[in-house]
């Protein structure tokens, strides 16, 4: 089984090397990343990604079906760093209701942590 690296990626540069980083550093058999438009023109990630686009000023519920449509099989860790609130809980709303486990990833001082 494949790792899967799912990671939104807000609209606030600030948090994009974090993300970027975790693409570059780790390997990944596939990474999908959480974002708008807007985010897909402007990041440049060292690897292929997909993208699940969403709409941040749409309903929770249209969100949360448009991530939970794309949700592979392989073992996925999740990347909360960038991103809003709202993209957060339709990540793990659709992570529960899809009823896939996941890991939580981080980058820290001491290297890449999982939880």
């Amino acid at each position: 089984m494949g790792r899967v690296l799912v990671a939104v990626l807000g609209v606030g540069k600030g948090s994009w090397g974090h993300v970027a980083r975790l693409i570059a550093e780790e390997e990944w058999d596939k990474i999908i990343l959480i974002g708008n438009e807007w985010g897909k023109e402007n990041f440049s990630p060292a690897k292929e990604v997909d993208w699940i686009i969403v709409n941040n000023r749409a309903g929770f519920e249209v969100i949360k079906n448009t991530i939970k449509e794309s949700l592979p099989d392989e073992e996925i860790i999740v990347s909360l760093i960038s991103g809003s609130g709202k993209e957060h809980m339709a990540l793990v709303a659709a992570l529960k209701e899809a009823n896939k486990s996941f890991k939580v990833v981080v980058l820290t001082g001491e290297g890449t942590k999982y939880y």
